[in-house]
């Protein structure tokens, strides 16, 4: 699995950092970033809720 960010999209709202702090990240500069672009089957539950809760749809999971 491979997250991705569509940061055009992105207002950096944190909601993704919220459910899944392990792979997201807003800093301080408010911008998003991806702690772990290919996070492991462990952590699926948690990054497809974050997907699934982003206000702008910006992110999205690719499937290796």
């Amino acid at each position: 699995m491979r997250v991705n960010a569509d940061f055009s999209r992105c207002e950096s709202n944190a909601v993704c950092m919220g459910v899944a702090p392990e792979v997201f990240m807003v800093g301080e500069d408010d911008f998003l970033y991806i702690l772990d672009e290919r996070p492991g089957e462990e952590a699926r539950d948690k990054v497809v809720e974050a997907v699934r809760r982003c206000p702008k749809q910006a992110l999205s999971i690719q499937e290796d």
